[in-house]
């Protein structure tokens, strides 16, 4: 749970902002759970941001708590606007296209050029003027979510809603909008860190992190790279060939991706084993500290990925980090297979 260290009160009952950020995470399920038990909510396609009000300051911290209060200025100002002295509020920073959907490529590429509005989706409140809420259950603390932006909506928020059982249906209708998928919650749990049976997602689409370990050459009119090779790292922290990646790029991010690549350029392999043939033999290395996200079809049983498409990079997880994400099987599975994320 979102906590300070110190825990010290400061006085007329009032408990002291946290500091940290610690995210409740969601479980990668195959099934969307049934039952009222359960609320879900759309999965939004962005950047994990938690957003502290004290007064005037306002931070923006990242899944892994990096300040990222530079990175979406706009969100930042905007949060100012809340009619509130202190607050702790839990979402996602996203780019919103047109037809309602959210794109974390769109958020890459975003250039100011219209393509696409920033909005910060906020799914949960932990602390509101001097009260820790995040013990709450987790339907009361979004109808004080609810009602904080009912009162004054800032520009680019955005309350998350939710709908109470129909799991099923719901999660359908969401792939047959051509959404990511869903989050789904138990309604009288508090706040919790870490990912665990509490929160569950369901996606739509094969979608997850992979580690950069190198890249091919450029070929006809093409620039920057050919290619990206990635893998995942297994319980050992080895990390593991998964395939190569080649399209999903715009002339300009395969250029600028050229450049970050170079800098980080190193003789050896990083995979283990190393792929064979000529792939192997003409890939340009690098050291594993990149994550890409990639969208694909599926796995094949020898542990590669089929159909694969670059969505971007994440500056919030660490490289060390990145294992292959599987749905849990005690939820059973679709037709079709596991989904990643």
């Amino acid at each position: 749970m979102l906590r300070d260290v110190t825990r010290r009160r400061s006085g007329a009952g009032d408990v002291p902002l946290p500091r940290i950020f610690a995210p409740q995470l969601a479980t990668l399920v195959d099934t969307a759970p049934e039952g009222d038990e359960w609320l879900h909510e759309l999965k939004f396609d962005g950047y994990r941001i938690g957003c502290r009000i004290d007064g005037r300051t306002v931070s923006l911290i990242s899944r892994n708590g990096k300040d990222w209060t530079d990175h979406f200025p706009e969100v930042a100002t905007a949060a100012r606007e809340l009619a509130v002295r202190r607050a702790f509020l839990d979402g996602e920073v996203a780019m919103m296209l047109p037809d309602g959907r959210t794109s974390f490529q769109a958020l890459q590429n975003a250039s100011g050029t219209g393509d696409g509005q920033l909005a910060y989706f906020v799914f949960d409140l932990l602390h509101v003027d001097g009260k820790d809420v995040a013990a709450l259950p987790l339907e009361q603390r979004k109808a004080r979510l609810a009602d904080l932006l009912r009162t004054k909506p800032p520009r680019c928020f955005r309350y998350s809603e939710h709908v109470v059982g129909h799991g099923g249906e719901f999660f359908a209708r969401a792939c047959g909008m051509g959404l990511e998928g869903i989050v789904s919650k138990r309604r009288h749990l508090p706040y919790a860190a870490g990912r665990g049976p509490a929160w569950l997602k369901t996606k739509c689409i094969k979608r997850q992190e992979f580690v950069v370990g190198g890249f091919t050459d450029p070929e006809g009119s093409r620039l920057g790279i050919g290619a990206l090779l990635i893998g995942v790292r297994d319980a050992g922290g080895t990390l593991g060939f998964a395939g190569k990646v080649g399209t999903g790029f715009t002339n300009r991010s395969a250029q600028e991706l050229r450049k970050r690549l170079d800098g980080i350029a190193q003789a050896e392999c990083p995979f283990t084993p190393c792929p064979k043939g000529p792939l192997g033999r003409n890939a340009h290395w690098v050291k594993p500290t990149l994550v890409a996200e990639v969208a694909f079809t599926e796995w094949t049983s020898d542990g590669k990925i089929r159909h694969p498409s670059f969505q971007g990079l994440r500056e919030d997880k660490p490289a060390r980090d990145i294992r292959r994400e599987d749905p849990d099987p005690s939820r059973g599975t679709r037709t079709g297979g596991a989904s990643s994320s």
